[in-house]
């Protein structure tokens, strides 16, 4: 028995010397080349769409952009010709508008005929998709890679 007390293998035992040193396993055979060049090509990514939308500043529904003077939301009925809606709309910026102008707008979110209005568009992800044929076909649809 050793002198030690706790039987631990440590920096003094003299048998670590006299072991072979301990080979890997052995690694099955990739096929030649990276990921990338494959036989079976490399994968495509299934990335979504963008789209730039038009969504009404107050209830956040989608608008169309062609907005006329009295053009008004379909869901909550505020003035969509007005500086909420407008791209150039800086509530930091003087006259809350970054385009020059005489004289201050107010209120904001009403109908104006401002020359320079042009409708804000966001770039959003399409995250929508076609309906499934089944309840099946949307559970697979799920673990697709």
């Amino acid at each position: 028995m050793s002198d030690r007390k706790y039987r631990q293998r440590g920096y003094q035992d003299d048998d670590r010397d006299r072991r072979a040193p301990s080979s890997r396993p052995a690694q099955p055979d990739r096929p030649p080349g990276g990921p990338r060049e494959r036989p079976e090509g490399p994968r495509t990514p299934n990335l979504m769409g963008y789209r730039e939308v038009f969504r009404c500043t107050r209830c956040g529904n989608i608008e169309s952009t062609d907005i006329g003077s009295l053009s008004t939301c379909h869901k909550c009925g505020v003035a969509l010709h007005a500086c909420i809606h407008c791209e150039s709309f800086d509530p930091g910026a003087r006259f809350e508008c970054t385009q020059t102008l005489p004289a201050r707008v107010s209120p904001k979110d009403a109908r104006n005929d401002c020359a320079m209005f042009a409708p804000r568009r966001t770039v959003e992800k399409e995250t929508g998709s076609t309906a499934p044929t089944s309840a099946r076909k949307a559970f697979d649809d799920l673990f697709k890679i």
